[in-house]
């Protein structure tokens, strides 16, 4: 088995500056006790101004001024963390969340499905940036080693546990996951590096250690078998995010929307599985949420597309008052089938998939705007067909070719030079039950130009033919 670790070492600050629109704004990450506010983590413009974690909040404003200070929020951190699982589990069945800010993956496999481990790491890494997350990725023979391992190095990969096991006799002491009180005592003895303890007869070691430390050592170095809790994917999607102002402009919250939309596709995508609809939870400091529901005629989950139909469906929407918070949930998650193309597509790339545009129409028109044609149970032409919603099926079967594809809103009179016809006629006699009486013959033409019509003939009356609608 292979196990890559993808370790986060700035997770916290990362989720906060992928919620939002400005990350090249000085922002620091504030934590401890309200009599002591310590800056946790700071961006890269916040230490360009020589603020660094660790200092005081006192500390920092007299040395700087001009930047963000953000509160920590251990929720959102987990909810990130289970977003980035479901993300890994399209590429894995085992995924886990063992250690904080990290994600375990049994890849070795997944390899022959995803490539080679250089291609496959690099397609972590692309999609990790995409989600606005920096990350470190190490790929080791077992899961401790490679969590370990990932403290120090990034891009490393060993994939043996030789190789592992030479890897890990370099590391320091303090960086491969002992307990505080050991990693100190060891230091007092003048051990700094892994290779030096494992030089230490074993039974000294259990006798002046405590059982967790041998334990943990042999975890290290693949003898002993870590337990881990391997993540499920949940049946439903639901995110939050405060936006920690007020928001009075639809064009405000198209960021945080796209973002939000960007994780749910991510979740889709681990989870194999597309969204039919989804509901945008506008909460606002005073009243009741604005609702706004999104729903798809079949299952989609690309980010672009679902973006663009939540935002048709916004900008016509009327706030009632400013926005503090958004909240998306999304339950309807049936299997997503992708759309069927042949090997060399001739379509032109700028062309757009009938069922995007169908989608797009229907959040800028309205759904009542976009309908289907279902045939009817009637001969005649005018009353064959019936409105119906998108994506229901008829229950009358039709023959390919009996009628034309185009019927015109009015006939009209044709010049008898101008065609000839095609075959013999078609009676229809029908509707004598509703007042809308029909007594016609129906012709099959071809115009001078190549064009097949239908056209017909009131019995009984002389006269030109009356073009009636074309054939594809």
């Amino acid at each position: 088995m292979l196990w890559a670790c993808i370790l986060f070492p700035q997770l916290a600050l990362d989720t906060v500056l992928r919620e939002r629109d400005d990350p090249d704004t000085p922002l620091v990450l504030l934590g401890g006790p309200t009599q002591r506010r310590v800056l946790q983590a700071v961006n890269t413009a916040a230490a360009a101004l020589g603020l660094r974690a660790g200092q005081t909040l006192t500390a920092a404003r007299a040395l700087a001024d001009g930047f963000s200070c953000v509160e920590a929020d251990p929720r959102r951190i987990d909810q990130v963390q289970q977003l980035l699982a479901a993300w890994a589990y399209r590429f894995s069945a085992q995924v886990s969340l063992h250690y904080p800010r990290a994600l375990l993956l049994e890849v070795g496999s997944s390899l022959q499905l995803f490539g080679p481990w250089p291609l496959f790491e690099a397609r972590l890494r692309q999609e990790l940036a995409e989600l606005g997350l920096r990350q470190r990725i190490v790929l080791a023979s077992n899961p401790v080693a490679a969590r370990m391992l990932a403290n120090a190095h990034d891009g490393l990969a060993v994939s043996d546990a030789d190789a592992t096991r030479a890897a890990l006799l370099g590391m320091p002491i303090e960086r491969i996951g002992l307990p505080a009180q050991a990693a100190e005592a060891f230091a007092r003895m003048g051990l700094r590096q892994l290779s030096q303890v494992l030089a230490l007869p074993r039974d000294s070691l259990a006798r002046r250690f405590p059982a967790q430390v041998q334990l943990h050592l042999d975890q290290l170095l693949g003898l002993r078998n870590l337990g881990l809790g391997f993540y499920q994917p949940p049946d439903r999607f639901e995110t939050r995010l405060e936006l920690n102002f007020d928001v009075e402009s639809h064009q405000a919250l198209l960021f945080p929307l796209r973002r939000m939309l960007n994780d749910l596709a991510a979740f889709l995508a681990g989870r194999d599985c597309g969204v039919q609809r989804f509901c945008l939870h506008l909460e606002h400091v005073e009243g009741p949420d604005t609702l706004l529901k999104v729903g798809l005629l079949a299952a989609e989950r690309d980010a672009a597309m679902l973006f663009e139909l939540a935002r048709g469906r916004l900008e016509p929407l009327r706030i009632p008052a400013p926005v503090r918070n958004l909240r998306l949930v999304a339950e309807d998650l049936p299997p997503f089938v992708p759309q069927r193309q042949a090997l060399f597509d001739p379509r032109a790339q700028q062309a757009q998939p009938w069922e995007q545009l169908r989608e797009r129409l229907r959040a800028r028109l309205g759904d009542e705007a976009v309908k289907g044609l279902s045939a009817a149970a009637d001969h005649r032409p005018e009353c064959a067909w019936q409105a119906v919603e998108q994506g229901a099926q008829g229950n009358m079967p039709v023959v390919p070719g009996s009628r034309p594809g185009w019927l015109l809103s009015a006939p009209m009179a044709l010049d008898e030079s101008g065609y000839r016809l095609q075959g013999h006629a078609e009676r229809i006699e029908s509707g004598w039950w509703d007042g809308g009486d029909v007594r016609r013959d129906y012709y099959r033409i071809e115009t001078r130009d190549g064009l097949r019509g239908w056209a017909y003939r009131d019995l009984g009356k002389a006269g030109p033919l009356w073009l009636h609608g074309w054939f594809a």
